[in-house]
């Protein structure tokens, strides 16, 4: 089903997270009572009566931008009301209708878009009265909620579902390629979501930390739908900041661990920091497909391409797998090979080797190197079976698993890329005694 838009427009601080936190059911969006905590839009899959929508989150539109950040946000929230099949105009029943709220008024009726006026922070009946302030709005009667306790909200999504337009009926897509783009801040990720998406989908800023949010969009490549998450930038987590900053990190971990490969994205006028190893080694526990983008070439001039990427072969040993690609998001070098390369990591996690070819390959790994030992007593293989698919789980069956050494294990990865391939991807090596399933 092609999915009706919903999109939670209003000034800062009306409380737009919560309530599509609340609408989701879960923690979608940061909340905080910072006002302009929310910059990007931030999506949620709801259903309601059996009826599926999307609802988009948005940052405090200010139709008198002080800053270019707050411009930036104004144009993200005009993107998703040009997007959006409905619109949730979001107040805030203790204020009343103030000045800030009759100049959106004027933004939704030029939009042409259904709105539906929604009067927040009704906590108790007392303030319910403050309602009727929004009449003068022009755009109806409010529906009365408190987000934060939930009250009203079974009301305002029966008023949703039954102004959504039908969803027409697709053709069932196939399992969709997931690519996370990850690094620390400033290294270029929304700038290089922009790049691959062709629009400005993603804010672009030299602050670092902009984009708080995973941010989940849609690509069509060549025919071929792909799902991409930007993220927050990550930093060391003794620099990570308590509140907001403190969840996006969550966000962006949490963002690895669903996608199938994830670009780690390098700052080439850095290369590898301390804070790049620790992400790195996250990707690697989640066992996700990688590709390290080294990002802003075009800044360095002392160090040719050779040499950066032996400097980061030395430093992700641990990544031994994961190609580079040298890039500039900002004048869009070498980011054509990025789409295609995850692509293919992506057919690489679901490769699937026969037991017979598996095991005619274990034989002559073993056969070419002498198993550890302990004592009188020589580790042998009976037989191995691959198990699973993304990422590739092979399953060892031998007569004493203590005798398996980390050095052993890590030659016969060796040996299974070497004859399979598995590039950009890591494969999990399980070593079980005989008998156990």
């Amino acid at each position: 089903m092609i999915k009706p838009i919903v999109a939670i427009v209003g000034r800062q601080n009306v409380g737009k997270s919560t309530l599509l936190n609340r609408m989701a059911g879960k923690q979608v969006a940061i909340v905080s009572d910072i006002p302009g905590t929310t910059r990007d839009r931030v999506v949620a899959n709801i259903l309601w009566q059996n009826k599926e929508f999307m609802l988009v989150d948005t940052g405090g539109l200010d139709l008198k931008p002080g800053s270019d950040m707050a411009q930036s946000v104004n144009q993200q929230v005009i993107t998703a009301m040009d997007g959006a099949d409905l619109i949730i105009f979001l107040v805030d029943i203790k204020d009343g209708a103030i000045p800030a709220d009759q100049e959106i008024t004027q933004l939704m009726r030029s939009s042409k878009k259904p709105v539906l006026l929604v009067a927040n922070k009704a906590d108790n009946e007392k303030l319910n009265i403050n309602a009727v302030d929004f009449f003068q709005l022009g755009l109806g009667a409010p529906i009365v909620i408190s987000a934060y306790h939930g009250l009203g909200i079974s009301d305002l999504m029966d008023k949703i579902v039954s102004l959504l337009p039908a969803a027409p009926e697709v053709t069932p897509a196939e399992e969709m390629l997931k690519i996370a783009i990850v690094g620390r801040p400033n290294a270029g990720k929304s700038m290089l979501l922009n790049v691959l998406l062709g629009e400005e989908r993603a804010i672009v800023s030299n602050i670092p930390g902009t984009t708080r949010d995973a941010l989940d969009t849609i690509l069509d490549f060549n025919g071929q739908s792909v799902l991409i998450i930007d993220t927050a930038g990550i930093r060391r987590r003794g620099r990570i900041e308590q509140g907001i900053e403190n969840y996006s990190v969550l966000r962006s971990f949490r963002a690895v661990s669903r996608s199938d490969v994830v670009l780690l994205v390098l700052d080439a006028t850095e290369l590898v920091a301390a804070q790049d190893m620790h992400i790195a080694g996250y990707i690697q526990q989640e066992a996700r497909g990688v590709i390290l983008l080294v990002n802003k070439c075009d800044l360095t001039l002392d160090l040719t391409q050779a040499a950066a990427e032996s400097f980061i072969r030395s430093k992700f040993k641990f990544l031994s797998y994961a190609p580079i690609i040298q890039i500039s998001a900002l004048l869009k070098q070498g980011t054509e090979k990025i789409i295609p390369m995850a692509n293919q990591i992506y057919k690489e996690r679901f490769k699937r080797i026969s037991t017979s070819e598996l095991n005619t390959q274990i034989q002559r790994i073993a056969a070419a190197h002498t198993p550890p030992r302990s004592g009188t007593k020589q580790l042998s293989i009976f037989y191995a079976t691959q198990a699973e698919t993304n990422p590739p789980t092979f399953v060892f069956f031998v007569n004493d698993v203590k005798l398996v050494h980390f050095s052993y294990k890590r030659y016969i990865e060796n040996g299974l890329r070497k004859a399979f391939g598995f590039d950009g991807t890591p494969i999990q090596l399980v070593f079980k005694p005989r008998g156990e399933q």
